[in-house]
């Protein structure tokens, strides 16, 4: 099962829910795999020790163009949706940032004009938790505009795990939705703020877009705050767990430690929460 815990915006507690589930489910004997595709700041790996076995850099091809050939004709631009080709009467220009490496403007080109040459956009990295979790992460270059490609070779080198739990990148743009892409679960965690629930009926309407389970998780929960509650029962949406105001947790996660590892009362809650999970998982299967 593909379990992808995400949020509407950052800060809300990702991190904290992932690292916490893939350890207590491997402390239950299950098979386990976590994946950090949230590549502009991956940091599950604060959280465990872990050994890399392998790594590799994940590259684009850039358009590279021939004006002994060109015609200026204009085709490559017209077919480029991101403006990262540009012909202008005199010469044609190549955008190297805003070019995503899609390569239409190289089939187009009635002259053959237009090969391509690689670039390094990032890295991903392979390798094991001293607990023996299965561990991956991609790591996105300064200044490049899109990780959806170090998400996509990443996710080509899962394997078939009891259990996969991807931390995706905050928000609901690309990269996110190819983080989703093959869940069987999203988890979307929350916070008791106007700016959470906000933010959280956004990821709902992504995730729903694309067929996907939910239940949400609401972190540093707070009572007081009625809408949030409201909003999940009026749509149907399960409630997963409350996570606490709880100085115990703070502490631990300041240090880079997984806070059911020594509070054991949680590694109960997380278990039952997977157990919902595989049942409504489980029903759509």
């Amino acid at each position: 099962m593909i379990i992808n815990v995400l949020s509407g915006k950052g800060g809300t507690g990702k991190t904290t829910v992932s690292t916490n589930l893939a350890y207590v489910l491997k402390e239950a004997g299950m098979d386990v795999q976590l994946l950090d595709t949230d590549v502009e700041e991956p940091n599950t790996h604060i959280f465990f020790d872990i050994t890399f076995e392998r790594e590799r850099s994940v590259d684009i091809l850039l358009p590279v163009v021939d004006k002994n050939k060109c015609t200026l004709c204009g085709e490559c631009a017209k077919v480029c949706q991101f403006g990262a080709i540009v012909v202008f009467p005199t010469t044609v220009m190549v955008f190297d940032y805003l070019c995503h490496g899609c390569g239409a403007c190289t089939m187009v080109c009635p002259e053959r004009a237009i090969s391509e040459r690689p670039k390094s956009i990032g890295k991903i990295s392979f390798g094991r938790t001293k607990e023996g979790i299965k561990y991956g992460m991609g790591l996105l270059n300064i200044g490049e505009p899109s990780g959806v490609r170090i998400i996509r070779e990443m996710k080509k080198e899962m394997y078939d795990a009891q259990v996969t739990i991807i931390d995706s990148p905050p928000g609901t743009s690309c990269p996110v939705v190819e983080s989703l892409r093959r869940s069987d679960f999203a988890i979307l965690v929350t916070e008791s703020t106007p700016f959470g629930l906000h933010d959280l009926k956004m990821a709902v309407r992504v995730v729903r877009e694309m067929g996907i389970r939910m239940g949400v998780v609401i972190n540093r929960y707070d009572p007081s705050f009625k809408e949030l509650e409201d909003y999940l029962q009026s749509e149907g949406i399960p409630l997963l767990m409350r996570i606490p105001f709880d100085r115990r947790i703070a502490h631990h996660y300041s240090r880079g430690e997984i806070f059911s590892r020594h509070i054991p009362e949680w590694k109960e809650e997380f278990l039952r929460m997977y157990e919902e999970i595989e049942k409504a998982a489980g029903d759509k299967r």
